[in-house]
């Protein structure tokens, strides 16, 4: 059988296969060569040749360069040999477009065995590709800023060795949510494309970079670096922002807290997914104290901020279940009169003691209260506790004044708290002139809301105390327009007393007399400070020439006991 006769066969054949196939059907026949003989019209179509361009020409003409030179080996191999080839190719038209084929090879074979013909027969899968890279899109990119999320970090840690030297920047952008509040969430997002725009343009194409959420990014500089190589990236970043944002005709300055971990193992990991994760953990520490410091700086990772994250997961799980399990105390502490050293009141301090970690400071679980949210329900069991001890000394005929609770900025904000004071004195059936609440100088300093707070406890007959006074930015005029009873002066300007304490302490002693308010001073450990407040004429004072915070049934001894000044240990 000629050439010609074989041929003639081939296509007859090819008449009776195409009969048979749907009409999506691209069927295309080559010689061994893979010179093209035949096309149908959906091949022409789909690849916008025709079938004079096509013909004669090598099958190649629709490559699109997408594949490697051994994909293609291993397609000549399978046939080459006699067997059918099956696979997904991408081909390039005429035009430029591109399109997918699934695509099937089929030999035609002599009597010794070798192929003289190739038929292949194609079906567009273009649709169905796209849509799978959309799917992947979704699924391993942003869809805000476009860049790699951490579901894409296996896959290019997989293509990379983990060096000696690998550095991870954890970059977080300072006061962002001050930004949302104040433009709007659209502008925000709008700000955070800009900002991955930038710190892509900082990093080379063998590093990484993916959005870990929210306004936190990952940047991995996969070449084995060294300090300065690191900082030279730093700098850069942190330079990109000290230019404005402009966004909807708006100038929007923001700055960048960056947490620096790097490798500094010799020795090969068998689980590198597990160095990157305590990698990006480090950062992350590293980033948190760079936030402490005011933000707008960089941090390398230590062993110190290693220990201190690991004390605070460990407060922050055991203070989650510290209030059911009735892990929290009150203790007080005596406020006595200057003038005649008698004790008119006491002030509630909270105190946990943990089984595991034994007596926390509060200024180590009190801030975290309010982080958790967990503030404002211990703030009403304290509140409670307290107001029900007062009562009960007051049953008991211990002539104390007032007691003082201490009530975060955050408690005092919430919408129920003045009625819940209501509540907790008429479930405790306490007089509100026996209750005094202590705010920081802060908390007042949002007008409007926090005036008419004040007013509402005023007004019930409860005393207001102004806590650690002459920290803060109180408006004098402002101050003077409050329902208020009582200013503590803070016991850092106590503490020392040297020349510019004692102006800061006389001018609040004189404004306070001025303004008709009572002055207390916190923090007194020593005669020669008492005696100076009492030249003063300072009116009430605490501290631990006095007492430290004691037990409640100690509180009840010193007033029974009526002594003039009582000096604990």
């Amino acid at each position: 059988m000629n050439y010609e006769t074989e041929l003639n066969e081939a296509l007859k054949k090819l008449k009776d296969i195409e009969q048979s196939l749907n009409e999506s059907s691209i069927v295309a026949i080559t010689d061994n060569r893979g010179i093209i003989q035949f096309t149908n019209d959906k091949f022409c179509k789909i690849s916008k040749y025709s079938q004079e361009e096509l013909i004669g020409s090598r099958q190649n003409i629709v490559n699109s360069g997408h594949h490697n030179r051994e994909f293609f080996k291993e397609m000549w191999r399978t046939i080459g040999t006699g067997n059918v080839w099956k696979g997904e190719i991408k081909n390039r038209a005429k035009d430029g477009t591109y399109y997918w084929v699934d695509t099937t090879i089929v030999p035609f074979l002599k009597e010794n065995g070798k192929p003289y013909q190739y038929i292949s027969i194609r079906h567009d899968i273009t649709k169905l590709k796209e849509y799978e890279e959309t799917i992947k899109q979704m699924a391993f990119h942003d869809p805000l800023t476009l860049l790699p999320n951490r579901n894409s970090l296996n896959e290019w840690l997989d293509c990379r060795l983990i060096e000696k030297g690998m550095c991870v920047l954890f970059v977080d952008i300072d006061r962002f949510k001050s930004i949302n509040d104040s433009f709007g969430h659209k502008t925000g997002d709008m700000l955070l494309k800009e900002v991955a725009k930038r710190l892509k343009s900082c990093i080379c194409s063998t590093d990484f970079i993916v959005r870990q959420g929210g306004d936190e990014f990952i940047i991995f500089l996969n070449e084995s670096v060294d300090r300065n190589d690191v900082m030279a990236v730093v700098n850069d970043i942190l330079e990109q922002f000290t230019f404005p944002f402009i966004i909807n005709a708006e100038q929007i300055m923001t700055t960048v807290s960056i947490g620096i971990s790097m490798n500094t193992s010799e020795k090969e990991h068998d689980d590198y997914l597990q160095l990157i994760e305590e990698l990006i953990i480090k950062a992350d520490t590293a980033m948190y104290h760079a936030k402490k410091q005011s933000g707008n700086t960089y941090c390398f990772n230590t062993n110190d901020q290693n220990d201190k994250m690991q004390r605070y997961h460990r407060v922050e799980q055991e203070l989650k279940k510290a209030l059911s399990q009735n892990q929290f105390s009150v203790v007080y502490q005596p406020l006595v009169n200057l003038k005649n050293d008698q004790i008119v009141g006491v002030e509630a301090l909270l105190r946990w003691c943990n089984p595991r970690l034994g007596s926390v400071s509060p200024a180590e679980f009190i801030p975290l209260l309010e982080e958790l949210g967990d503030i404002i329900s211990v703030g009403k069991w304290v509140l409670k506790s307290v107001c029900s001890q007062m009562k009960y000394w007051i049953d008991k005929g211990t002539s104390i004044e007032r007691v003082a609770v201490n009530v975060s900025p955050i408690q005092f904000r919430d919408t129920n708290f003045v009625n819940d004071v209501k509540q907790i004195l008429k479930e405790t059936h306490l007089n509100p002139k026996h209750l005094e609440l202590e705010i920081t100088e802060g908390t007042i300093l949002h007008k409007g809301k926090a005036e008419e707070t004040l007013h509402e406890l005023r007004n019930i007959g409860i005393h207001i105390s102004i806590d650690d006074f002459g920290t803060g930015y109180s408006s004098l005029s402002y101050l003077k327009k409050l329902p208020i009873n009582t200013l503590k002066i803070d016991k850092s300007f106590i503490h020392e007393l040297d020349m510019e304490d004692e102006v800061i302490v006389n001018t609040i002693i004189n404004m306070g007399k001025n303004l008709k308010f009572k002055v207390i001073a916190e923090g007194i450990e020593s005669e020669e400070q008492l005696l100076y407040l009492k030249s003063q004429g300072c009116h009430e004072g605490q501290g631990y020439y006095f007492s430290k915070p004691v037990e409640a049934d100690e509180i009840k001894r010193i007033y029974q006991e009526q002594r003039d000044i009582v000096v604990l240990a």
